[in-house]
C-alpha cells in the first residue's frame, strides 16, 4: 500500500512539471486579447527565452499588422545599476516571435507593448527567472 501511495504521488508530480512546462500570460488592454508564452517556466538566466505572443482583436480575430515590441527590467540593487532589454518581435503566421535572454536570476519585469491602429496598449507582469 505505500508503495502505491508513493507512486501515485510520483505520478502527480510528474504530471504538474509537465503541465508546468510553459509560462503564459493573457490580459486584456486596449480592445485586445493578449496571451504571452515563454517556453521555459521558470525562465532561465543567461540562455534564451523563447516568447511567443498572439493578439486578438475584440472580435477574437488574429492580429497581424501590430508591431509588437518586448521590454524587460531589472531595477537597480546595491552595488548593480538597473538592467533593461528590448527584443523586437517577427511574425510568424498569427504569432510574434522573440527571444529574451536574462542575464541573472531574480524578478525581472516584462512590458509587451502592441502598436495597432495608430495606439500603444502594454501588457505588464513580473517573472522569477531562475
Amino acid at each position: 500500500m505505500k508503495r502505491i501511495l508513493i507512486f501515485a504521488v510520483m505520478m502527480i508530480l510528474a504530471a504538474g512539471v509537465a503541465y508546468a512546462k510553459n509560462y503564459e500570460v493573457t490580459k486584456k488592454v486596449g480592445g485586445y486579447e493578449v496571451t504571452v508564452t515563454l517556453d521555459k517556466n521558470p525562465p532561465v538566466a543567461g540562455g534564451d527565452n523563447n516568447v511567443t505572443v498572439i493578439v486578438k482583436d475584440a472580435a477574437g480575430k488574429a492580429v497581424t499588422d501590430a508591431k509588437v515590441l518586448v521590454d524587460y527590467s531589472m531595477p537597480a540593487m546595491p552595488g548593480m545599476p538597473a538592467m533593461n532589454y528590448k527584443t523586437t518581435t517577427t511574425l510568424d503566421g498569427s504569432l510574434y516571435k522573440a527571444k529574451m535572454n536574462f542575464s541573472m536570476s531574480g524578478s525581472w519585469s516584462v512590458a509587451v507593448k502592441v502598436r495597432h491602429g495608430g495606439k500603444m496598449s502594454t501588457v505588464k507582469f513580473s517573472v522569477d527567472v531562475q
